[in-house]
């Protein structure tokens, strides 16, 4: 089996480089900019990260990171199981109440064209990350969101809440701050953050 990540780890591709490297996998990692021609050659909207497997390319990061852990059998649950529910509904939630926000943002920031931008609507995605960050924070078990396990959800949390670090969103709950802090000092982050 041979991985190869694309996309730099300033993007989502992040997220797929740090699971490679919390699962001890080899793999190579091409750091390409979205949109690039490059990015365009593995996938063709140019959307990053993908990631090959023997020959085969695989999108979307949070696809991506179910797959190596369903393949490696670590960071998830069995398929089926109402375990596996609940983590799929922790992702469902991220993606949905913070990423969801973070990414609209983003468009805001730099994605769209200028006069497709609306800077008018930064501050209602904060206010609302803000709130739903709270309330995750409110039910948060800990050490990681379904308690003692760490799941493919607390990967994609702690790098939203980086991401709403670098976006200037508000700061989080403390309990997800300290969370944060002990996923970011994991040494598979370091690594991944170090490429």
């Amino acid at each position: 089996m041979t991985y190869t990540a694309i996309g730099s780890v300033k993007t989502r591709a992040a997220r797929v480089v740090w699971m490679l490297e919390e699962l001890g996998q080899p793999y190579d990692h091409l750091p390409l900019r979205p949109a690039s021609d490059e990015a365009r050659r593995v996938n063709p909207s140019g959307k990053v990260p993908a990631l090959i497997v023997d020959g085969v390319t695989l999108t979307d990061s949070v696809a991506i990171m179910t797959y190596l852990a369903d393949k490696h059998g670590q960071f998830t649950y069995p398929a089926g199981s109402i375990d596996r529910a609940r983590q799929d509904g922790f992702t469902c939630l991220i993606l949905d109440e913070l990423e969801g926000l973070l990414w609209t943002a983003s468009r805001h920031s730099f994605i769209l064209p200028e006069e497709m931008r609306l800077a008018e609507i930064k501050p209602s995605l904060r206010w609302e990350f803000q709130r739903n960050q709270a309330r995750l924070a409110e039910g948060f078990a800990g050490p990681f969101l379904m308690g003692e396990v760490m799941t493919v959800p607390d990967l994609l949390l702690a790098h939203c809440l980086s991401w709403a670090a670098g976006a200037r969103f508000p700061d989080p709950a403390p309990v997800l701050a300290a969370f944060h802090a002990r996923m970011t000092a994991r040494p598979a982050w370091v690594r991944a953050m170090a490429r």
